[in-house]
C-alpha cells in the first residue's frame, strides 16, 4: 500500500508546512484561534507514529518520491507522479490497456489490426519489449531501459519465487518494478490498486466498481442453478481440436465456475494450450456442448465424419468463443476473462439473466475499453458465439 495515500500524503506535508510556518510567525505566543481574541485550544501532543509519519510524508513531498508496498509485500521507492509505465509481460499488457493506455512506453506484445482498432493505432509504433517472468523470458532490457519507464508494472497470480524475481530484475535495471495481484475473483481489488499507485483513483474506482458487480452477479446466478443441472461442456482448442482445457486448471477458471466441465484429467496442465486428448476420450466424456477457442476446427467440425456421435456435434450445441481483443475465456487468463464470465453463463443459461449477450458485451467494451461497439461490429463479434443467425 501507499504510506499514506498519494493525495493524503500531499496534504499532510502541504498543512504540515503551513503550520510550521504559521506557528514560527506568530512566535512562542502559540497559533491563535482565527476567531476570537483569546489563547487557542491547546491540542494533544502528536503521537510517535504521526510525528514520523510526517515527517515522511514532508520528505517525500521535498524528494518527489513516495513509497509503495506492493501485492507481494515488497516497499519499493516511486516517483510521486507517474506518468510513463511499462507492462511485465503479455497479462500486464491486458491490464494497462483498459487502466492507463496513454501512460504506457511499449509493449511486451505487438498488436495485431483487430487489437490496434480498438486500443488505437499509435500503438502499432510503440516499441515492443517482450516479456519477463513468464515461460521463456525475452524481455529486451536495454530498449526497456531506452524507453525510461518510471515503473514496471508486474499482474497476476503470486507465483513462488517471484518476489526474488522482481528484486532481482529492479537491481538489475535500476527501474522500479512492482506486483499487483489480479485473479478473477478480485480483478476489482487489482483496478483500486493501480488507481492508487498511478494517481487515477476514479479510473480505477470505475473498473472495480464494475470487476466486483460482474463477478458478484455471476456468483448469485449459480447458486440458485445446482450442480447436477449445470450443462456438462467442453473447451476445445488446437489444429484438430484434440487440446483440452482441463477442470481444475488456471485456464479453466470460468468454465469451473459456471459449467460442468468434464474434460477430467490425472496430469492437469496449467498452460494455454491445455492437455492433449484423443477423439475416442472425447466420445467417452460426451459432452452435451462444447466450446472451440478461434484457431481450432469450429468451421469444419460439423461435417467431419469422424466427429460422429458425440452429443454436441450432432446437436449443433457448439460454438467459437470471440478473441476480439483477446479470448473471452483465457489464453492468457486475466481480465479478459470478465467477458467471458458474462457470456457464457447467458449461453448456458439464457433464463437466468434480465439481460442478454448482446448488452452486457456492448458494457464491457464501453467499460474496459473505452470502445463502443457499432451494430455491425458486435454481430460479427458474436455470430459464432451465440448460435443466432
Amino acid at each position: 500500500m501507499l504510506k499514506p495515500t498519494r493525495n493524503k500524503r500531499r496534504i499532510a506535508a502541504l498543512a504540515g508546512a503551513l503550520a510550521l510556518s504559521t506557528c514560527l510567525a506568530l512566535g512562542l505566543a502559540g497559533c491563535a484561534n482565527s476567531e476570537g481574541n483569546g489563547a487557542a485550544e491547546p491540542t494533544a501532543p502528536a503521537t510517535e507514529q504521526e510525528a514520523n509519519a510526517d515527517a515522511q510524508a514532508a520528505t517525500e513531498a521535498e524528494s518527489g518520491a513516495i513509497t509503495f508496498t506492493d501485492d507481494l509485500g515488497r516497499t519499493v521507492e516511486l516517483p510521486a507522479q507517474i506518468d510513463k509505465i511499462c507492462p511485465s509481460g503479455f497479462t500486464a499488457q491486458q491490464v494497462l490497456l483498459t487502466m492507463a493506455p496513454d501512460k504506457m512506453v511499449g509493449l511486451a506484445q505487438e498488436l495485431n489490426d483487430d487489437q490496434l482498432k480498438i486500443f488505437g493505432e499509435k500503438f502499432a509504433d510503440y516499441p515492443v519489449f517482450g516479456a519477463v517472468l513468464g515461460a521463456k523470458d525475452d524481455l529486451n532490457r536495454e530498449a526497456v531501459a531506452a524507453a525510461a519507464p518510471q515503473v514496471i508494472i508486474d499482474t497476476g497470480e503470486a507465483k513462488k519465487g517471484a518476489k526474488e524475481d522482481l528484486d532481482a530484475l529492479q537491481e538489475q535495471l535500476g527501474i522500479p518494478v512492482i506486483f499487483i495481484e489480479a485473479k478473477l475473483s478480485d480483478y476489482g481489488a487489482a483496478y483500486e490498486r493501480l488507481g492508487e499507485l498511478l494517481g487515477m483513483e476514479e479510473r480505477g474506482s470505475e473498473l472495480s466498481t464494475y470487476c466486483t458487480d460482474v463477478y458478484n452477479m455471476t456468483v448469485t446466478t449459480m447458486e440458485n442453478i445446482p450442480e447436477n443441472e449445470r450443462v456438462r461442456m467442453a473447451y476445445l482448442l488446437g489444429d484438430n481440436g484434440l487440446n483440452a482445457i482441463a477442470k481444475t486448471s488456471f485456464q479453466a477458471a470460468v468454465v469451473d465456475m459456471v459449467a460442468d466441465n468434464v474434460v477430467v484429467v490425472d496430469d492437469v496442465s496449467g498452460k494455454g494450450n491445455g492437455n492433449e486428448i484423443s477423439l475416442e476420450q472425447i466420445a467417452l466424456w460426451n459432452p452435451d456442448l462444447i466450446v472451440f477457442q478461434t484457431g481450432s476446427i469450429y468451421d469444419t467440425v460439423g461435417n467431419d465424419p469422424a466427429w460422429k456421435g458425440i452429443a454436441a456435434i450432432d446437436s449443433g450445441n457448439y460454438y467459437q468463443v470471440p478473441n476480439v481483443p483477446y479470448c473471452w475465456l483465457n489464453n492468457p487468463p486475466t481480465v479478459n476473462q470478465l467477458m467471458g464470465l458474462q457470456w457464457l453463463p447467458r449461453l448456458l443459461y439464457p433464463d437466468a439473466f434480465d439481460d442478454s449477450i448482446e448488452d452486457v458485451t456492448r458494457t464491457y467494451y464501453s467499460t474496459m475499453y473505452n470502445y463502443d461497439l457499432s451494430d455491425t461490429e458486435l454481430a460479427d463479434l458474436l455470430k459464432d458465439a451465440t448460435g443466432k443467425a
